[in-house]
């Protein structure tokens, strides 16, 4: 059965005059595993243990300067990022995020730092791809993205390389009918 949340104040305040919610959610929440984390993680081990090694290695040294190792905790701090912090990031945003599908719109209000609100008009659409798991939570994207498997969860500006999506809602194919029953319903209006 199909489950929406009541929609939070930023939703409701986001509606215009005779704009109706359908339905509402969040995207899954805390720390998770990607597919693309199979990759990241043992990239991010490399890049983080070679200059690691290499501080140690002076700072070891009898004639040690630590000025000189300055210049690498440039490196250990960006491979620590992407280990460990990119996914507190990614649970973060989130935890910030809320989804509706309106009479007319669809809403995705973001954004750590500021608030951020996408949207699209429902009756233009275009593209809706939807990925399920068995466990029926999935990821409806409205179009596509010129970068799919370039974009890391919780890196910084990443958001910006993939289009609107309702990431990691539960019934996602119930709420993919909704959104194709509402374009629908927008589209008939339109030609009344």
């Amino acid at each position: 059965m199909l489950g929406s949340m009541p929609p939070p104040p930023e939703v409701t305040a986001t509606l215009d005059r005779g704009e109706r919610v359908i339905w509402s959610g969040r995207p899954r929440q805390g720390l998770m595993l990607r597919g693309m984390d199979a990759f990241v993680i043992p990239f991010a081990v490399v890049w983080t243990s070679i200059p690691a090694y290499g501080a140690w290695m002076t700072l070891k040294g009898s004639n040690s300067d630590p000025v000189a190792v300055l210049p690498v905790l440039l490196f250990i701090v960006i491979g620590l990022y992407m280990l460990i912090g990119r996914f507190f990031v990614d649970a973060a945003q989130r935890r910030r995020t809320s989804y509706a599908l309106t009479s007319q719109r669809v809403l995705i209000l973001s954004g750590l730092w500021s608030r951020e609100v996408r949207s699209l008009a429902v009756s233009t659409l275009g593209e809706i791809d939807v990925s399920a798991r068995a466990s029926g939570w999935g990821t409806i994207m409205f179009g596509r993205s010129p970068y799919p498997s370039m974009t890391i969860p919780g890196w910084p500006g990443s958001r910006r390389y993939v289009p609107p999506m309702f990431e990691m809602i539960p019934d996602v194919n119930d709420v993919a009918k909704l959104i194709r029953d509402t374009q629908r319903a927008a589209k008939a209006s339109e030609r009344d």
